[in-house]
């Protein structure tokens, strides 16, 4: 058996602690130990047993680690296909109990609204550059807005992205963000538009942030939601900013249910959004029987994406989809593309070796937002 370098090195280990400590000095050695397509999770310290928390739908999510004999080191290697992308935390079992840490050797971390995990960047895996901040790329403006909706009943919250070169005498495309503080937080997406727009990807765009106080109730196809994106907000941003006022220039996005809420939007009023950017859509549906496995959260959301696939409709001119192999999600967003394209929709999907997060969903926003609004440069190399 063949069996990776970092493990051939550790099963020799005696009782001897001086070989455990050189085993973590190796310089330039990093934690896991990726090599090829093995990953070699280490964790040392005592411990009744350590196992590994991963979000790889389709694998045992707790997978043990071995002790190596006679040491207080652990260690535990999977195949991982290259370029891909894991979050995980190791859970440490001691007296009856157990807590779940972030890797002490891992400096990757992924941050989310309920903390951070621990990232695997397998062989083939690079943070974008366009995702760091660029001193070369003039910084774009967030100013905050409210705004009383008296479809939703109360205020409404939020940030406007206005481009480096603003001009109140020019036009500009409008981009809608379900989940706005959360892109701009664990998504870096100010960072990538700025970016983006100095590489001329994208042209100059305004983009509003959006929040809501009670996301999976108005982002599951929610009427009150849908009515107030498009009666109220759409006619008050077009008021009072400089943008253009035809369908292909407006575009509604979101992740998970926000995707769900930026397709239903579209849906209750066709013609008016042109572009969507969907993201690991919550698109859960029912093939036989009316029972939903996803819990009674998504009965809306089943009975919305039930009526979309007995009759899909065209709403729209482009929808850029993604998702992550590792998602549970993965099954019902690839079923809906061929229904989407053949409405005769131009529907762009593409997938991903990562999960349910927000890095996830940074990773393709240049390839969605130059998809769906092409700056200079992209019509040129096109």
């Amino acid at each position: 058996m063949n069996r990776p370098l970092a493990i051939q090195e550790l099963i020799k280990f005696s009782p001897d602690g001086a070989k455990v400590d050189a085993f973590f000095g190796v310089p330039g050695r990093t934690f896991p130990v990726v090599e090829g397509p093995h990953a070699t999770f280490v964790w040392r310290g005592e411990a009744d047993g350590v196992t590994l928390q991963h979000w790889i739908f389709g694998l045992e999510s707790s997978s043990s680690l071995a002790r190596v004999a006679n040491t207080d080191l652990w260690y535990l290697t999977l195949d991982i296909p290259h370029g891909s992308r894991v979050e995980y935390k190791l859970e440490i079992h001691r007296h009856g109990g157990s807590q779940w840490i972030e890797d002490p050797r891992n400096a990757n971390r992924a941050r989310d609204p309920f903390g951070a995990n621990s990232v695997l960047q397998g062989e083939g895996y690079e943070v974008p550059d366009w995702a760091f901040p660029d001193d070369d790329a003039r910084s774009g403006m967030l100013d905050p807005f409210s705004f009383h909706s008296k479809s939703l009943g109360g205020m409404r919250h939020g940030s406007i992205y206005l481009p480096a070169r603003f001009r109140k005498t020019r036009l500009y495309p409008l981009v809608v963000v379900h989940d706005g503080s959360d892109y701009v937080n664990f998504a870096r997406m100010k960072v990538v538009l700025d970016n983006l727009i100095h590489r001329l990807e994208i042209p100059d765009m305004i983009v509003a942030f959006t929040d809501s106080p009670d996301r999976l109730h108005e982002y599951a196809n929610d009427e009150a939601h849908a009515r107030f994106l498009t009666e109220e907000l759409l006619p008050d941003l077009t008021g009072r900013l400089p943008l253009l006022d035809r369908p292909q220039a407006r575009c509604l996005m979101g992740a998970s249910f926000g995707a769900v809420a930026a397709f239903s939007t579209a849906c209750r009023y066709p013609d008016v959004w042109g572009r969507l950017l969907l993201q690991s859509g919550s698109f859960a549906f029912t093939d036989i029987g009316k029972r939903n496995r996803r819990g009674p959260l998504f009965d809306r959301v089943v009975e919305f994406v039930n009526q979309i696939r007995e009759q899909p409709t065209a709403v729209s001119e482009r929808i850029f989809m993604s998702c992550g192999v590792y998602e549970s999600l993965i099954y019902e967003n690839r079923s809906l593309v061929p229904l989407l394209d053949a409405t005769g929709m131009q529907v762009k999907f593409v997938e991903a070796r990562d999960g349910h997060n927000w890095e996830n969903w940074r990773d393709r926003l240049r390839e969605g937002l130059s998809w769906l609004f092409p700056g200079p440069l992209m019509f040129v190399y096109e």
